[in-house]
């Protein structure tokens, strides 16, 4: 028992010394002892002795720390207008779930901010816009290594998503359920998003139409899950499915994930996650065309929300990035034959 609270009191901080244990040692520094003696015996440093001895003046008040704020603000500093346009803007969206990146977004562009988005979370922080989150300990997964397309049109991921009953009105039947269809870009992370009162092979199909006529392109390859509404099981099923029947028509490549593995999913996956902090938190909805109408405008927020993993560019940015990009190539390579 010794040894583990020996153990214990090992792994802790350090912890300053008591008032008392400082004026001690002053005193026993005055009287005349050696420093080094003084030293051992209360377990301190040369310079924390020489600090209190400066200190001392025969009250235990002087040796109490002191306040480490600066007496002037830092140079690079946020000033009052930057905190009054933080303020302003968080006052005018407080019941809007606004994120980090587009809360950062909107200073830049409404206002020539020019800080960096880490900048703004701390000066969030300060302010008592963020709490402390407590991260209790558990099993963590070791990702292995996936390749995200560099360029447009590459894969896109598919799923469906639940709407929470929660969000349904009394107006709504108590046995009504309806279903977000999503569509990401793994290249720009750009979505489509669109809703039904089934989730069905048919949906499917139409949704995969309607996502090629929103993007303008279609992909070289879909991955979904294993899900009856993107693939049967052939062992039971010997028909095609509507969704691959599809594929081959368009020469696309129907990628399938391991079952029961949704994190190979994961960036389609972690989307719905903010919808539901985002869109589904505060939604209210009668029925299935106040649920499109309303969705139609969060899709259109959603997409120019800057991302971290896009370099703080939005996901609209990316795309136009992308674009100029092969334009170029293209230019590049036809001067080049036009060379030869």
């Amino acid at each position: 028992m010794n040894i583990i609270n020996e153990n214990k009191e090992k792994s802790k901080r350090y912890l300053p010394h008591d008032i008392k244990t400082r004026e001690n040692a002053v005193k026993t520094y005055r009287n005349g002892n050696s420093i080094s003696y003084v030293l051992r015996k209360y377990h301190i440093s040369r310079t924390s002795l020489y600090r209190w001895n400066k200190a001392y003046d025969g009250t235990l008040e002087s040796l109490m720390d002191k306040s480490h704020r600066p007496h002037s603000p830092h140079p690079n500093a946020h000033t009052k207008e930057e905190i009054k346009w933080i303020k302003d803007l968080l006052k005018r969206h407080k019941n809007d779930n606004l994120t980090l990146g587009e809360i950062w977004y909107k200073l830049r562009i409404n206002k020539g901010y020019k800080r960096n988005i880490g900048s703004l979370y701390r000066v969030m922080r300060k302010l008592g816009y963020y709490k402390q989150i407590n991260i209790t300990g558990t099993s963590k997964y070791i990702p292995k290594k996936y390749f995200t397309p560099s360029m447009l049109g590459e894969k896109w991921q598919i799923d469906v998503k639940y709407v929470p009953s929660i969000c349904l009105s009394d107006k709504v039947p108590l046995d009504k359920k309806y279903y977000q269809y999503t569509c990401i870009d793994e290249a720009t992370r750009e979505r489509f998003l669109y809703w039904y009162d089934e989730h069905t092979p048919a949906n499917t199909v139409d949704f995969v139409k309607r996502c090629i006529s929103y993007f303008e392109y279609k992909p070289s390859e879909i991955q979904t899950d294993n899900g009856t509404e993107f693939t049967w099981n052939q062992s039971k099923m010997k028909k095609l499915h509507p969704l691959d029947d599809l594929c081959l028509k368009l020469d696309i490549d129907h990628h399938k994930i391991r079952p029961r593995t949704p994190r190979h999913n994961g960036k389609v996956e972690r989307s719905h996650r903010n919808d539901n902090e985002r869109f589904y938190n505060t939604l209210i909805i009668n029925n299935l065309e106040d649920l499109r109408e309303k969705g139609k405008a969060y899709l259109e927020r959603s997409n120019k929300i800057p991302m971290a993993c896009l370099n703080y560019l939005t996901p609209l940015e990316k795309r136009k990035e992308l674009i100029v990009s092969l334009l170029v190539q293209h230019n590049t390579f036809i001067s080049l034959v036009n060379a030869k």
